[in-house]
């Protein structure tokens, strides 16, 4: 059996130990505000927001953006590993598959429902981290506020990237002779005339046609 230890064998007391004793008890309360009184005396930096806006860091994780592939179509396939990912359950997806007449994105799937709520997300960044397209990116807009609960739920629509030149509004076909392994390379560049026409005759009001001009008429 272990024998007890003796009073000899108990360790002191910190008070026991030295180090000051009353000089250091006077002090504390003074050690406390160090960093009160450096500061006091400084020049006071306020940032004029919102009339001055100051740029956030390049990787700084503000709303969400879903992406497209540089001809238009979407780059989400609706896997939902975004909303397996998010730690608050914050995204909210369906997918769908995609149809001749109705092909959103390269290969089969889609995401066909895309929600985000903003009253739960955490801007974590785990849900870009797990999308396997980079259809998810995070942007540096951090001016979420609004006046209703309602309105901070962002929709598909909400989160679209815009359209950039050459692209073509979905839903139109794939690049004629691609795969959707050509789009994840990089080899799509832009729509081409199959695509415009093809969009022209379904769509003729579309919007994005008109920076296609005369073409493929």
């Amino acid at each position: 059996m272990s024998e007890r230890k003796g009073n000899d064998d108990v360790a002191p007391k910190p008070a026991e130990q030295g180090g000051g004793g009353f000089i250091s008890e006077l002090l504390a309360p003074v050690a406390g505000f160090g960093v009160s009184f450096r500061t006091m005396f400084r020049k006071v930096s306020t940032e004029q927001y919102p009339e001055e806006k100051l740029p956030t860091q390049p990787r700084y994780h503000g709303r969400h953006q879903l992406n497209r592939h540089p001809d238009g179509l979407e780059k989400c396939i609706g896997c939902e590993l975004c909303a397996w990912a998010c730690p608050a359950d914050a995204i909210y997806v369906e997918g769908a598959s995609n149809t001749p007449d109705e092909q959103f994105s390269p290969g089969e799937r889609y995401g066909r429902v895309y929600q985000i709520n903003y009253l739960r997300c955490i801007f974590c960044g785990l849900c870009i981290e797990a999308c396997p397209t980079r259809a998810l990116t995070m942007t540096n807009e951090y001016e979420l506020a609004g006046p209703s609960r309602a309105g901070l739920i962002f929709e598909k629509q909400d989160l679209l990237g815009p359209m950039l030149p050459g692209m073509l509004g979905a839903p139109h076909p794939m690049v004629p002779g691609t795969q959707d392994g050509d789009y994840y390379n990089g080899d799509v560049t832009g729509a081409v005339p199959e695509q415009v026409s093809w969009v022209r005759e379904k769509r003729p009001d579309d919007d994005t046609l008109e920076g296609f001009g005369d073409e493929a008429r």
